[in-house]
């Protein structure tokens, strides 16, 4: 089969990163995007929320944000897709340029600032698009100008609940001026109660409730914000987010440009995070592992520190979609390596 992506990653990459990804999205919606047809070692199932997926390997928010093109996300091998994030209100985000390219550290800096058509639009894709056992998640998060950020999060639950099969709050983007005030655990407490509470008082199906969490807090601090999420009662966590932090080992003449890093020097950050959140939760905790994931071998590694399932991005601006075919080949290999049947024999002991 033709590597389209070869043919066509010499062009992309000289346009600016986000134009770029504006017409990658208008391939997909146009349908010119291949199909991958594989199928995975058995030893890649695995149950999460109710579906038995083919392999552990989901699609971040933040590729389609606009619930434009998830529906033919799947047939690009993906086993669940996460959209998003959407806020109550449209939003345009930050100024341009706000997404930069570090080739030479395989990572990516954002700013974006969560800019989306809105909730109301964005519902209404889901709802016309969505088929019947493909897992979808949906990433939720407060309009920036918000008075009241909690009540963004309930609004968006209400309209969403029915749609998805898991809602993710995102309590940890580094670009908006309020997307991390919910790391602090006074206000988490406020926010997850106030989720609770609306499903008490709603006759409304309840999907899987997510926490996504960032690496820029201390251990301790992430400790009191597990401690918040399980007490809470929320099914899980995605770990993790991009970062603020910038290892001296960049190289990438956009190193200095603000915003959060993804890609390849996020991993074993974001991997620690995940082996100490699994330490504390075990299994009352479903957790996403997501962070820098560019091979077989790395995904592996996020499943030994505790991941169900797992999320990658950043790395499909580098080697295109013929990268998840590779990471199921490279997985399959290295549990055959060890004796391992299943991806759940693989995780570490409770």
């Amino acid at each position: 089969m033709i590597d389209l992506f070869a043919l066509a990653r010499p062009v992309l990459m000289r346009l600016p990163a986000e134009t770029a990804h504006r017409l990658t999205l208008a391939a997909a919606e146009a349908g010119l995007t291949p199909r991958q047809r594989m199928t995975p070692d058995p030893r890649l199932g695995v149950d999460f929320l109710g579906h038995h997926l083919a392999s552990p390997i989901g699609l971040a928010a933040g590729f389609d944000k606009n619930a434009r093109v998830f529906d033919r996300l799947y047939d690009a091998g993906f086993s669940f897709v996460e959209v998003g994030g959407v806020t109550p209100r449209p939003q345009i985000g930050n100024p341009r340029p706000r997404l930069f390219r570090l080739p030479e550290d395989r990572a990516i800096i954002n700013r974006m600032g969560f800019n989306n058509d809105g909730a109301e639009i964005i519902a209404e894709r889901v709802r016309l698009r969505r088929r019947a056992g493909r897992l979808l998640g949906i990433n939720l998060a407060s309009n920036s100008d918000s008075r009241d950020p909690a009540d963004d999060f309930v609004q968006l639950v209400a309209r969403f609940a029915s749609l998805a099969d898991y809602l993710t709050i995102d309590i940890s983007c580094p670009n908006t001026a309020n997307g991390q005030m919910f790391l602090r655990t006074g206000p988490l407490q406020d926010l997850l109660g106030r989720i609770n509470a609306w499903f008490a008082a709603h006759d409304q199906p309840r999907p899987a409730l997510f926490a996504k969490t960032g690496p820029d807090v201390t251990q301790e601090e992430t400790s009191d914000i597990v401690d918040c999420i399980t007490q809470a009662g929320l099914d899980g966590m995605i770990v993790s987010n991009t970062t603020r932090d910038r290892p001296a080992s960049l190289k990438g003449q956009a190193a200095g440009e603000r915003g959060g890093l993804s890609g390849a020097p996020l991993f074993d950050s974001s991997t620690r995070m995940l082996a100490q959140i699994y330490a504390q939760a075990g299994d009352r905790l479903t957790l996403i592992g997501v962070g820098g994931i560019a091979s077989g071998a790395d995904a592996y590694a996020k499943l030994r520190a505790g991941a169900t399932v797992l999320q990658i991005y950043t790395a499909l601006v580098y080697q295109g979609p013929g990268l998840i075919g590779r990471i199921h080949k490279e997985l399959a290999a290295l549990l055959r390596r060890d004796g391992y049947a299943t991806l759940a024999a693989a995780r570490p002991p409770r």
